[in-house]
């Protein structure tokens, strides 16, 4: 069974995600707080599942839910959840490199 960990900026995301729908439904939050942590124990154990997104970042890979997007990328024993997004945002400036090339 493989485990997946959480990138400073996926508990970020996480975190906002929450908050966000928190503040109008607690339950609904609760609940899409499991559906996702589900879905990452499921990805840890079957990484390939993902759509491959190299243009992004190499190794990296999305799955979505629901209207969220889970960014990860396999390392040993499992995966690294990279970012967890709205699929509504625009992916393209999310990954954008900081260098001027």
């Amino acid at each position: 069974m493989g485990r997946y960990i959480l990138s400073p900026s996926a508990r970020l995301d996480l975190k906002e995600i929450n908050t966000y729908i928190a503040s109008n439904n607690p339950q609904a939050a609760r609940s899409l707080k499991e559906r996702i942590k589900q879905q990452c124990k499921l990805l840890a154990d079957f990484a390939e599942m993902g759509r491959n997104r190299d243009n992004f970042e190499p190794g990296l890979r999305s799955f979505p839910l629901e209207d969220y997007i889970i960014f990860y990328r396999a390392i040993e024993g499992g995966i690294e959840i990279a970012r967890v997004v709205s699929g509504y945002r625009d992916l393209e400036i999310l990954f954008q490199s900081d260098d001027p090339e």
